[in-house]
């Protein structure tokens, strides 16, 4: 079972990519557009609703599933109780900083 959680977890990048915000701007003849992918409005969470999941639903992964962590990384914190707490805290650090 762990080998599979671990080839699924792996196709995923090990390190952290930053997503950028693409604007697009049409301008027809006398009028400006200016139009937002629906991804980068939908990739942006509330903190205070991650930390309030962080905070009482951390031992089941509440905050990284609220975030779309990948899926086996959230099981993985889910059996390992976080990591012993260890990555509980490391989460919170990260939200706070605007790295998560």
């Amino acid at each position: 079972m762990l080998l599979v959680l671990f080839a699924y977890s792996s196709s995923y990048a090990s390190f952290p990519v930053k997503r950028t915000v693409t604007k697009t701007e049409i301008t027809n003849n006398s009028s400006e557009e200016t139009y937002t992918a629906a991804a980068a409005t939908a990739a942006q969470k509330d903190l205070t609703v991650g930390i309030v999941l962080w905070f009482f639903l951390g031992w089941a992964a509440g905050h990284r599933w609220y975030y779309g962590k990948p899926v086996g990384w959230n099981i993985l914190f889910i059996l390992t109780a976080g990591g012993l707490g260890v990555w509980w805290v490391i989460d919170l650090i990260n939200m706070i900083q605007g790295n998560f």
